[in-house]
């Protein structure tokens, strides 16, 4: 054995304590960093011949890398839709890596039945139905890829193709109708060889909003003759977290063919909110539903969970066909039911969470969240030099400079924003018009932290 590696198996749980004190201080300072850094990293450095053992790789990541670390995990990190992680969710996380189980399977270990005990509680959370079964993925591209991988099969099963044999080509021109879809959504049609181009924007309502018509998607609908196709829906859109009418485009199945898969990446966890719970209302009558949780369930990343009522079309889709595997039989291994054979306990962190805090802790941050948004929104439109985009309708804020919005003069307020220290931002266009997006979705953050986000931004230059 290398004498690091035998060195540091036998200080396992002095180097342990050194990583838990390091990441302790870390932690305890993330609200006082810099919440981004604008800088350029360090240059390449060779590969380290015989190595410093692990407590010396620990030193120099402390001293090379640890400070260009964005505070993505605190409380004004506002850029995209991004979480942090709660005590327990790190603690389930270090576990994870500690016991290192591979989660393909059942065999051997308690890891998987753990795993579905998880998404029986998300699914519950969610207000899914038992009909409803899931799995645990990397994030929202490759739920949303899962669960349009198995409307695919649908619309073969309706064609009277198989199509995880004969290929999507055998389906010809595949019709995915949806109006404000995220970009993940075009990235899977790639992925499954249906096609960017397939995809349909159809009109939304007036007025500023991103959910859908459903009026003109009924007529879409009834444009294709009788044709099955993909419906996605929204629940939550990225730039104003819209909702579409989740039980009406369901009823519209009384006179279409359509699989309905349903995004609702962050929007889901409206569902935890007895004040917002109607915005999801209808999201049980989904064949497929894609629940993003490293963002509001503020587990650490990679995390999210996809759902479907046809489990039997998704193991037809991702079944891997091997001798020492064998087939899919009576409940799969989750190996038959997403694109990866190998894959981390992700359940684990999310179990902690859940465990640790329950339904009324997790509600309580989507709660808080939400007035924080709307707190922000309001700070933003009293701003002199910024004005709303839209309304603040959950926990994203989409604003923009009040004279000459330019792409490259809003893109000058991010940096100002970000080179500050206090907050980070990021761009959007709505309406055309070039903005910024403030997502609140972190256990972390407080009233404080907004009024220290309105602060940079009143102080930013916007002339």
């Amino acid at each position: 054995m290398h004498r690091h590696l035998a060195d540091d198996l036998s200080r396992l749980p002095d180097l342990l304590r050194s990583a838990q004190d390091f990441a302790a201080r870390e932690l305890a300072g993330l609200a006082a960093r810099p919440v981004a850094r604008l800088d350029g990293a360090p240059g390449p450095a060779p590969l380290p011949a015989d190595g410093t053992g692990a407590e010396g790789a620990l030193a120099r990541f402390a001293d090379r890398w640890a400070p260009g670390f964005s505070a993505s995990a605190g409380p004004r990190y506002l850029g995209f839709v991004t979480g942090g992680a709660t005590p327990a969710s790190v603690t389930g996380d270090w576990l994870t890596s500690a016991y290192d189980q591979n989660g393909s399977g059942a065999a051997g270990s308690w890891a998987a039945a753990l795993e579905h005990e998880t998404v029986r509680w998300l699914r519950e959370l969610f207000g899914l139905g038992e009909e409803h079964t899931g799995a645990f993925v990397t994030g929202a591209t490759v739920s949303n890829t899962v669960g349009l991988a198995i409307g695919r099969e649908w619309l073969g099963e309706r064609r009277g193709v198989d199509v995880s044999h004969a290929g999507a080509a055998a389906l010809g021109p595949v019709h995915v109708l949806s109006g404000t879809p995220h970009s993940s959504v075009a990235k899977a049609l790639s992925v499954l060889g249906i096609g960017r181009d397939r995809l349909r924007e159809v009109p939304v309502l007036p007025g500023g909003r991103e959910a859908v018509d459903v009026a003109a998607l009924d007529a879409a609908l009834s444009a294709l003759d009788g044709r099955p196709a993909i419906v996605v829906a929204n629940a939550g859109t990225v730039n104003t977290v819209d909702f579409d009418d989740l039980r009406a485009i369901a009823a519209l199945r009384e006179r279409h063919d359509f699989w309905l898969h349903v995004d609702a990446a962050f929007g889901g966890f409206a569902a935890l909110s007895p004040a917002h719970a109607h915005l999801v209302d209808g999201l049980d009558a989904a064949d497929s539903v894609c629940v993003d949780l490293h963002k509001w369930l503020n587990v650490p990343y990679d995390a999210a969970v996809q759902f479907s009522r046809r489990r039997d079309l998704q193991t037809r889709v991702f079944h891997n066909a091997s001798p020492y595997l064998g087939l899919p039989t009576g409940e799969p291994d989750f190996l038959h039911l997403t694109p990866e054979n190998s894959r981390r306990l992700r359940a684990l962190p999310a179990w902690f969470s859940l465990t640790a805090y329950g339904r009324d802790g997790h509600r309580e941050i989507v709660e808080r969240n939400v007035a924080l948004a709307a707190r922000c929104g309001a700070g933003i439109a009293a701003t002199n030099g910024l004005r709303l985009l839209a309304p603040v309708r959950l926990n994203v804020v989409c604003f923009t400079l009040s004279e000459d919005p330019t792409p490259e003069r809003v893109a000058a307020l991010a940096r100002s924003v970000a080179a500050s220290g206090e907050a980070f931002l990021t761009p959007t266009v709505f309406g055309g018009v070039p903005g910024l997006r403030a997502a609140f979705s972190n256990w972390r953050t407080t009233d404080a932290d907004v009024d220290r986000v309105l602060a940079a931004l009143a102080a930013a230059p916007t002339g």
